[in-house]
């Protein structure tokens, strides 16, 4: 099997193991499940992307960074802003006369 596939293959049995164990948590920790689900995707994806690149270090993927779920999300939401700001910029001043 490929290494490439393990993480998706990672991904259904963890799916499986969610439908199986009736697990509920309480409604205030939706936010920071929808934050720790962005960063699981990004760690997955981030190690595709490594690994297709020939690049890629076990011991940056599986060490989790020092900081809060919550900082996580302003800085990823603060890039995106100023990365939505930057392409309206080039369109506006691009058309211009």
């Amino acid at each position: 099997m490929s290494w490439q596939l393990l993480p998706f293959l990672g991904i259904l049995i963890g799916i499986g193991i969610g439908f199986l164990l009736p697990i509920t948590l309480p409604l205030e920790y939706s936010k920071y499940m929808s934050v720790a689900l962005l960063a699981t995707l990004d760690s997955v994806f981030g190690g595709l992307r490594a690994g297709t690149k020939q690049k890629f270090d076990t011991t940056i993927f599986l060490t989790p960074p020092p900081i809060d779920l919550y900082m996580v999300a302003l800085i990823s939401f603060g890039l995106r802003i100023f990365k939505n700001i930057a392409a309206l910029r080039r369109h506006f001043f691009k058309n211009q006369p």
